[in-house]
Formats: C-alpha cells, structure tokens, sequence
C-alpha cells in the first residue's frame, strides 16, 4: 500500500517592497494574511523609510512569517547609493537593455559595481539590524555577466550566510516558446556554476516570469508556475496596489493589484494544495 507524501515547500516572494508606499502595504497585508512567505527589498527604492522597513520587521514578531531580502537595483530610473558609479544617465543607472548590453559585452566596471553592491547591502543590514536572508535582483540584473560575479564576491564576504536567487526553471516545466523565461534559464547557467565555486546556495529552481502585457488572467497564468516544481522552488510575484509614486517609477502597475487579488483569493490556495505544494516556514 503505498503511503500519501505530504506537501513539498515552496517560496513565493513579493519582489519590489519598496518602490512605492501602496505597493509596500499590499505586500503586509498578503503576509500578514499568509500568502507570502518571503519578500525582497529594494533598499535604492524612493519608499524604504524606516517607517515602511519597521513596518515589514515587525510582522517577523513574534515568530518569523517571511524571510526578507535584498533587491539589488542596478536599473533606471533608481539612483546608486554609492559615490562616482558609472555609467549613468541624468544621474540615475541606465535602462534595463542598455544594462544588459554592456554586461554581456564585459564593458562594466567590477570595481564600481562590487562597491555599489555593497552600499546596498549595508544600507539593508543597517535599516533592518541584519545581514538579509537572501539577494536576488530587481529585472533580473543580478544574473548578468559582471554583475553577477560582483554580487557573489560580496555576498561571500558580507552575508555568508544568506542564499542568492538562481533564475532557472525546473526541467519538467520548460517551455521552449517562452522567450522570457528561456532567456532567464540560459543567464542563470553562469551564476549557478560561479555559486557552486563559492558555496553560496541557491534556490533549486524558479517560476513566475511572464509577459506582464498578456491578457490571460493571472488566476490561469498561475498555476502552469506550480508545475514541477521541486521542495525549496521559488515562485516570483510583484502584488501591490497602485499609487501615483508607483505610476511614476514603474510600468507596471494594473497586473500588481491582479496578482495581489489572486493571492488574497481562496483560489490560490487551493491552487497550491492541487499541486501538492504549501509555503515553506521562514
């Protein structure tokens, strides 16, 4: 007779707290609610006061409900906390594909950037008191060349202990005509050896990336991101509500309040319990 196995354990993190004052509340609320059981911090962001990180630290109290860690924010239109990075433009760090192209043709200057990452690493381990439990990288610009060797340096010697995003799905669950997704299996092939040389752990594999245009709800989008996914899986997710400082700062903003309504849903849990998946514990 065989014997029922009881649910693998997942991460679902809320990526951006910080970019905005509404979208750091509908974040609260899901893991207050739990729905979420991890988030990362955008410490470049205009709305990471002491206020609003005080605000996410105390819902750990008095047990822990979700691990938090650093969004690293090397993209416009947010500004470095370190002094003389470059290049920028107006003052703010260059645009995601202008990014992307000098990193892929190593014309970025590891020095800057491994000095970059440190002031935001510092900038989280001072408001929050600690080093954070993991890192990974607002538009996925953790996993470019460069910067991702950057990264891993200063994680190995300022936050041993915390786990860095890998951006890979699991094999099951790869879908050739996903563009998004297929471009981010290929980029996470550089970090997850270059870790591995490090001992830095990483997440064993990913899900949530999508076209954020697409006109399939999110309720049916959803789902196809449980498929496969191992024990320790990471779903990515940006819920939020809408303000006029997220409007200012970032495109997308309808598809936030879509996916934080899903997740406040009875849908998404029984999604979840469907696919015999639950939400790790912190």
């Amino acid at each position: 007779m065989s014997v029922a196995q009881g649910p693998r354990h997942i991460w679902l993190c809320a990526d951006d707290y910080g970019i905005s004052p509404a979208v750091n509340a509908g974040i609260r609320e899901l893991i207050e609610r739990g729905r979420l059981n991890a988030t990362s911090v955008m410490m470049a962001a205009p709305s990471i006061s002491r206020e609003e990180a005080d605000a996410l630290a105390r819902l750990n109290s008095p047990e822990k409900r979700c691990a938090i860690g650093l969004h690293l924010t090397l993209t416009g239109p947010f500004r470095p906390l370190s002094d003389s990075f470059v290049p920028l433009r107006d003052g703010r760090f260059l645009p995601n594909t202008q990014k992307m192209r000098k990193a892929m043709l190593r014309r970025l200057q590891p020095r800057l950037l491994a000095r970059e990452i440190a002031a935001q690493l510092r900038a989280f381990s001072d408001t929050f008191g600690r080093a954070p439990d993991f890192v990974d990288g607002h538009q996925h610009v953790h996993l470019m060349p460069q910067v991702r060797e950057a990264l891993l340096q200063v994680v190995a010697e300022r936050a041993p202990s915390a786990w860095v995003r890998q951006c890979g799905r699991a094999r099951g669950a790869r879908r050739f005509r996903d563009a998004k997704a297929l471009t981010l299996d290929v980029l996470s092939v550089g970090i997850r050896g270059a870790a591995g040389r490090k001992g830095i752990r990483l997440n064993p594999a990913f899900a949530g990336a999508y076209d954020f245009n697409t006109k399939t709800p999110f309720a049916k989008l959803f789902p196809r991101f449980l498929d496969g996914l191992p024990e320790g899986g990471l779903v990515m997710c940006h819920p939020g509500h809408v303000d006029k400082e997220l409007q200012a700062l970032d495109p997308l903003t309808q598809q936030r309040e879509r996916e934080w309504q899903y997740f406040n849903s009875d849908q998404f849990p029984r999604d979840l319990a469907a696919h015999n998946l639950a939400l790790a514990q912190p």
